[in-house]
């Protein structure tokens, strides 16, 4: 779903909680100032892989390029990285810069991050050269800040089950069938890059219970691409390890409530200027037609990392996809949405939905992938043709359908989607109108009931419903006049 505009949420704030992820602290000489410093920080960690990224400030004289390396005591292997040409040999990590982030100015610092593999131990370098000269030195190491403790610690003890594929159904271990019936809790997409939270709205238990009280048991948590893996553009506060920390703190919280958390890629890298833009920006400031290739499968690969250990989280690839609106071929669509590369129309190198599940795959996960069709997906009429090669067996197909739509009707839905749904799970993970009323909706929830399916309802936030739409006008759970259907639906449903 595409957001109201940014004057209007300018007049909500976030609520925010930061935790600090494993850094080695950037040294503040109490003499003279260190030639550069370097701040090295785990963001995520997982059985045999973790991602990084390094901080660089440089103190000295003004660079026109840079090249930063360090030593591994704990065979540690970089894999992968953004910002930076990223190598190594033997022990020794070499990252260099890129064409357009080489000038770094006296005081100016520059982010990149990586992906590595570990085994055993993951200990941090002991060590940083910047253009061969040593950083962090003329003093000993203060340690960072101890955090407090959080005020509202999420609840011991989750609730929400493991979840996999079972011909067209999502089961439990015991194979019991469940049905993901729930709101999208909108804001980790977009506040991150606008530099004001993490978080449009409190996230903390109570407002988790009261997603709940409706009687829900599924939310789906949009994520930002660029705040995720801490890069450059934006603050670190709202980016990387504190980024990642927030994220993990819902998915925990949502599970305590029985709710499956479906964690999904809704902005990302990439300019797109074409047919149906929502923003001339390369950052992730918008939806784009399609992942991108430089960034997309280092996000899921850390996320599949980061929540490989817990299969009740649901991992949705990609919001939702319009190379159809950049290609008038369906044909050239639906092979940019399968295998990425260079698609008609879209100036960045795309990551198709393939490159996804592999990027998922190879880092250990066996979650739920769902994978949405064209047109912002609203169309999955050649997805069963196009579908993504699953060696897990656990892909599921993703829908969205709103009243100005154009697959919106019954007879859409019998013809398109019927067919889909009788070979994989099929979810609409945002269902909504901008009516400020529920007339659509019901239509929608009659028909996904009849055929057993999952929906979600866009969105807990407290917007205007017509510009949101919206479901609640407080994160009491108060409904609009919209989010009155979805309420008592779901209520009904499971009195």
């Amino acid at each position: 779903m595409r957001h109201p505009p940014r004057s209007l949420l300018l007049a909500f704030a976030g609520a925010v909680a930061l935790v600090s992820g494993a850094v080695v602290p950037v040294v503040t000489a109490a003499g003279a100032t260190p030639a550069c410093t370097v701040e090295y920080t785990v963001t995520s960690q997982w059985d045999s892989g973790f991602q990084g990224s390094v901080k660089i400030t440089n103190n000295q004289a003004a660079l026109s390029s840079w090249k930063l390396t360090f030593d591994y005591a704990g065979g540690q292997q970089v894999t992968q990285g953004w910002n930076a040409k990223w190598s190594q040999s033997g022990t020794t990590v070499t990252a260099a810069n890129e064409s357009y982030n080489g000038s770094l100015g006296t005081g100016a610092s520059v982010s990149a991050g990586f992906l590595g593999s570990w085994s055993g131990s993951n200990p941090g370098p002991a060590a940083f050269r910047l253009n061969g000269t040593t950083c962090n030195v003329d003093t000993e190491p203060t340690p960072p800040p101890t955090s407090p403790p959080p005020t509202d610690p999420p609840p011991s003890g989750g609730t929400a089950p493991a979840l996999h594929v079972s011909g067209t159904k999502l089961v439990d271990a015991g194979g019991k069938a469940r049905r993901l019936l729930g709101v999208n809790r909108s804001g980790g997409e977009f506040m991150c890059v606008q530099g004001r939270g993490i978080w449009d709205g409190p996230v903390d238990d109570a407002a988790v219970q009261a997603i709940a009280d409706w009687k829900a048991n599924a939310i789906r948590i949009p994520l930002n691409e660029e705040c995720w893996l801490g890069l450059a553009n934006v603050k670190p506060e709202y980016a990387g390890a504190n980024y990642i920390a927030a994220v993990k703190e819902l998915v925990a919280r949502a599970e305590a409530h029985g709710l499956t958390p479906i964690v999904e890629m809704h902005w990302n890298h990439g300019q797109y200027t074409g047919n149906s833009a929502g923003c001339s920006d390369v950052y992730a400031t918008c939806q784009k037609p399609m992942p991108d290739a430089q960034y997309a499968p280092s996000f899921w690969s850390s996320v599949a990392g980061t929540f490989k250990d817990d299969q009740a989280v649901v991992f949705d690839l990609f919001n939702e996809p319009y190379p159809d609106r950049a290609t008038s071929s369906t044909t050239d669509a639906w092979k940019c949405w399968r295998d990425g590369g260079t698609c008609p129309g879209i100036s960045y190198e795309v990551a198709g939905m393939q490159d996804l599940v592999d990027a998922v795959r190879g880092a250990g996960a066996k979650n739920v992938v769902m994978a949405g069709g064209l047109a912002y997906s609203n169309d999955l009429g050649q997805w069963l043709t196009y579908k993504p090669t699953d060696p897990a067996g656990n892909l599921a197909a993703a829908y969205h359908v709103y009243n100005f739509n154009s697959c919106s009707s019954a007879s859409c839905w019998n013809s398109t989607l019927a067919p889909v749904a009788a070979q994989v799970p099929l979810v609409a993970g945002e269902i909504g109108e901008n009516t400020c009323s529920h007339g659509f909706v019901d239509q929608v929830m009659k028909w996904f009931d009849d055929h057993d399916l999952s929906y979600l309802g866009w969105t807990w936030n407290t917007w205007d419903c017509s510009s949101g739409p919206s479901l609640i006008s407080s994160y009491d759970g108060t409904p609009t006049a919209y989010g009155a259907g979805l309420r008592d639906h779901l209520r009904a449903l499971n009195p």
